[in-house]
């Protein structure tokens, strides 16, 4: 049975290349974007770690195999021992800018693709701080969550 985790910094591929293999595995597909983050509200905050692991216990216990992606280190760090395969997406900055660029509309992030433009600018510098920030969401927390995972690995450094 295939249970996947994929991460990387934003627009490195992730949701691609999940989507990809669920139609192509038929694996249940979940996006930690749609649960990770409280609904409402002017400024976005993260929904308390112990609410997403619910969710993502629920879809787990759902579904005998499956793919959950994201950038959130520590949400998959508390499932990665369920997993028994991982993708690394570590994509350097210039293509993940021009993925962010070329990315069609996500409607369960934004409500139009207008407000999804609107905030590339500050995404671009978000990725940009992806080797140099500490949190659950850079390169040194995606290389931790990679050398400790157990399962089959790889480090994808192109979306080739």
């Amino acid at each position: 049975m295939k249970k996947i985790i994929v991460f990387g910094n934003s627009s490195s591929g992730k949701s691609t290349l999940a989507k990809k293999l669920s139609v192509i595995d038929k694996l249940a597909h979940l996006d930690l974007d749609t649960l990770a983050w409280q609904e409402g509200g002017e400024t976005p905050q993260r929904r308390p770690l112990d609410e997403s692991k619910k969710m993502i216990d629920t879809f787990i216990e759902q579904h005998d195999e499956w793919i959950i992606e994201g950038c959130y280190s520590d949400l998959l760090s508390l499932i990665s021992h369920e997993a028994n395969q991982a993708f690394f997406l570590n994509l350097p900055l210039n293509e993940c800018i021009e993925n962010a660029k070329n990315r069609p509309w996500e409607p369960h992030k934004y409500e139009s693709k207008q407000a999804q433009d609107n905030n590339l600018n500050f995404l671009i510098e978000w990725m940009k701080a992806y080797d140099t920030r500490t949190d659950c969401f850079s390169r040194v927390a995606h290389m931790a969550l990679y050398e400790s995972f157990k399962g089959q690995k790889s480090i994808l450094v192109s979306n080739d």
